[in-house]
């Protein structure tokens, strides 16, 4: 199937499969040309693209979901590793909602000093800017 097709079926944009191809997330060889030189996608593109949406729709980074399929096609993503995989992949969103959580409680202090007339970011400016 072409570019175009593809697209349709795995809601991808073509930049995006582009991109994908690009980055190795999928494969196609130069064998699969057709004799205008568009490309030929096989249906295991079609299939591998549906794969990296719903391990996109579990918070997987590109690198992260690239790395998953490698070690899933080597064989070697075996149920305990991939639940490590899993497992740091949770621990990284804690340290994530944490410094988010502290990031949010900067932001309100700043609303709160500022209803006193003491905004910390006007200070902050006033002194990069001095």
């Amino acid at each position: 199937m072409r570019i175009g097709q593809l697209s349709k079926l795995s809601g991808f944009t073509r930049d995006t499969i582009r991109f994908y191809e690009k980055r190795g997330l999928i494969r196609v060889e130069d064998a699969g040309r057709d004799k205008y030189q568009f490309k030929d996608y096989p249906d295991s593109v079609l299939k591998r693209l549906l794969a990296i949406r719903q391990i996109k729709e579990y918070g997987f980074t590109l690198q992260e979901t690239l790395a998953m399929l490698i070690l899933f096609e080597e064989g070697v993503l075996e149920p305990q590793r991939g639940i490590r995989y899993v497992q740091r992949k949770i621990d990284r969103i804690d340290q994530k909602i944490e410094q988010l959580i502290l990031v949010k409680s900067r932001l309100q202090e700043v609303i709160d000093k500022t209803y006193t007339g003491n905004c910390p970011l006007d200070k902050a400016l006033s002194e990069a800017f001095a």
